[in-house]
C-alpha cells in the first residue's frame, strides 16, 4: 500500500514538474522588422543665374523662334539649357547667348516687344523655377530655319518648332558627336543678385601655350554665318601704389589649363542651301 501511495505521489510530483515547466515556457518574440531605409538622393548640379541672365535666355527665345509662340519659346530654351549643361559652352546663360555668331545677330540689344513679355516670363519660369524642357527637342543642341536642306548625313533631326528644325549631330554609328546635356531632373538652377560674371564683351580667353585647331565650315551651328574670331587673352590693370604697397606691371589673365572651350561652328549663307521638305513636328 505504502508503495503504491508513493508511486502516486511520485507521479504527481512529475506531473506537476512538468506543468510547471510548460508554464514558464516563453513564446519567442517575433524578429524586429527592419529598419526602413532611407532612400539617398543623388546630387543635382547646380548651375547660378541671374536676372541678367534670365534676360538672355528670353532674349535667345524670342528672336531665334520668330516670335512665335510659348512652344516655340521652350524648344529654343531648352537647347540653350542642353548648351550650358553639356560642358562644351560657356558656364552661363548670358555666356551660351551671346557666344558670337551661336544665335540671332543683335540678340543681346534688340528691342523685345512689350506684347511678347507675358509668354517669355511664363516660358522662362518653367525652365529655370521648374525644370521644364520641350520633350521633342531631347538632346539637340542645333537647330535652323525649317524649310533648308543641307547636304550632311550627321543632321538627326528631331523635330520641328517655332519656325525652326531642331537636330542632334551624330555619327555613323548613332552616337551623340556632342558631349551629352544633363537630363533637367540631374539640373537644379539658383538664383543668385547681382550680375553676371562675365565681362561685358563674353570674349573667350584661350590659353596661349595650348592650341586650338579651328573647324572648317559647316552649317550645324545655331544662327551662325561665319567662325567665330578668337580674342587674345584679357590684359589686367596696372596696380599702381595707391592700390598695392609695390606697383606691378600688367599681367595677362588666362584660364587654367584644360578648361573646356567650345569653337562655333558656322551656318553657310542662305544663298548656298536649298530648300528641304518640312520634318514632322513628332519626329523621333
Amino acid at each position: 500500500m505504502r508503495a503504491e501511495i508513493s508511486f502516486g505521489k511520485s507521479l504527481i510530483g512529475i506531473l506537476f514538474v512538468g506543468l510547471a515547466a510548460t508554464g514558464c515556457t516563453t513564446t519567442p518574440k517575433p524578429a524586429a522588422t527592419a529598419a526602413k531605409t532611407k532612400q539617398v538622393q543623388p546630387a543635382k548640379v547646380t548651375f547660378n543665374y541671374t536676372k541678367k541672365d534670365r534676360d538672355c535666355l528670353q532674349r535667345a527665345m524670342y528672336f531665334e523662334s520668330q516670335h512665335s509662340d510659348e512652344d516655340g519659346y521652350l524648344a529654343v530654351g531648352t537647347v540653350v539649357m542642353n548648351r550650358l549643361t553639356s560642358g562644351a559652352y560657356p558656364p552661363s546663360i548670358c555666356g551660351v547667348v551671346a557666344q558670337e555668331k551661336q544665335f540671332a545677330p543683335g540678340v543681346m540689344t534688340r528691342e523685345v516687344k512689350p506684347q511678347a513679355e507675358t509668354e517669355l516670363a511664363t516660358a522662362a519660369d518653367a525652365i529655370l523655377l521648374k525644370g521644364a524642357r520641350h520633350p521633342a527637342v531631347k538632346d539637340a543642341m542645333f537647330f535652323h530655319t525649317d524649310g533648308l536642306k543641307f547636304p550632311y548625313n550627321n543632321m538627326h533631326y528631331v523635330t520641328v518648332a517655332g519656325g525652326n528644325a531642331f537636330y542632334e549631330k551624330r555619327d555613323a554609328n548613332g552616337m551623340l558627336q556632342t558631349p551629352p546635356p544633363l537630363p533637367a531632373y540631374e539640373v537644379a538652377m539658383n538664383y543668385v543678385l547681382g550680375e553676371s560674371m562675365l565681362p561685358p564683351q563674353f570674349e573667350a580667353l584661350i590659353p596661349s601655350a595650348v592650341p586650338v585647331p579651328l573647324p572648317a565650315p559647316d552649317p550645324m551651328a545655331t544662327a551662325s554665318t561665319a567662325q567665330m574670331q578668337i580674342t587674345a587673352p584679357v590684359t589686367a590693370p596696372v596696380i599702381t601704389p595707391a592700390t598695392a604697397p609695390v606697383a606691378s606691371p600688367a599681367t595677362s589673365i588666362e584660364p587654367e589649363p584644360g578648361m573646356p572651350i567650345a569653337i562655333p561652328i558656322p551656318r553657310p549663307a542662305y544663298d548656298s542651301v536649298m530648300l528641304r521638305g518640312s520634318v514632322a513636328a513628332t519626329g523621333g
